[in-house]
């Protein structure tokens, strides 16, 4: 089962086991990751679950699709490295996958 580890702005870190097909944001709500608000309940209609990917796994995540492009523009602090975690699907490949929240949410 891949790991997905959480960090917060401060650098506190908790590691989880997330199922593969999930996605990064239901893996955080399941284990009450605190700074994923995911208010929309991961439908790319807000921007309440903005998270940095570690550059390392940018090229496995990959770049955002048009819809979600247009959601981070509601985001705070976007940065190159910025994804909506309910666009993430987890898969063997992003076993590690490091996310840090923002400072807030929207």
């Amino acid at each position: 089962m891949p790991t997905i580890t959480f960090k917060d702005h401060q650098g506190a870190a908790r590691t989880v086991e997330a199922e593969n097909g999930a996605t990064v944001m239901e893996t955080a709500i399941r284990n009450a990751i605190p700074g994923i608000l995911a208010e929309c309940g991961g439908a790319c209609a807000c921007a309440t679950c903005h998270v940095y990917v570690d550059p390392a796994f940018m090229p496995i995540v990959g770049e955002p699709e048009p819809m979600e492009e247009d959601m981070l523009d509601f985001a705070y602090d976007v940065r190159p490295n910025s994804r909506l975690s309910c666009q993430i699907r987890v898969r063997d490949a992003l076993d590690g996958l490091i996310v840090t929240t923002p400072e807030k949410q929207a």
